[in-house]
């Protein structure tokens, strides 16, 4: 791989239908200097030799206390324009019952939050993992949609 480990991680974009609305999942990084830190997806680097998508479903783990264990669809990535960092994006249906938690020290904020609204919160770079999930949540397969 010629992406450094350190600048690459990956991540679930989790969502979910709340009467007519969409929900997806967001954690907060912790920690007084992140304060006004942007919201982000539930995502890490991956260990040696782990998939990025193994690697999405464990960070969603350690973050959220939430197991993934449906099929996730490949969003692709995004390349923050700063730091230069990928952050590869798997989208999915929140479990069944999802009550997402702060698992880990790097969060202190990990909520499903209406589309509209993250949006204005997300990071500036991975609004477009929003986008995405917007277009694969409006096409007619049978497969996106979530369980009622």
């Amino acid at each position: 791989m010629s992406e450094s480990r350190a600048k690459l991680s990956s991540g679930t974009l989790l969502w979910r239908r709340v009467d007519e609305a969409v929900e997806v999942l967001l954690v907060h990084p912790a920690g007084n200097y992140n304060r006004r830190a942007p919201w982000g997806i539930p995502k890490g680097a991956p260990d040696p030799d782990e998939s990025l998508e193994a690697t999405a479903r464990r960070e969603t783990l350690e973050e959220t206390g939430l197991s993934v264990l449906g099929p996730l669809i490949d969003l692709g990535h995004v390349d923050y324009t700063r730091s230069k960092k990928r952050v590869h994006a798997f989208a999915g249906p929140a479990p069944d019952g999802a009550i997402p938690r702060c698992a880990s020290w790097e969060v202190d904020k990990a909520e499903f939050i209406e589309l509209s609204r993250a949006r204005r919160i997300i990071h500036p770079d991975q609004a477009a993992l929003l986008d995405r999930l917007e277009r694969l949540l409006g096409s007619s397969s049978e497969a996106l949609k979530a369980p009622a």
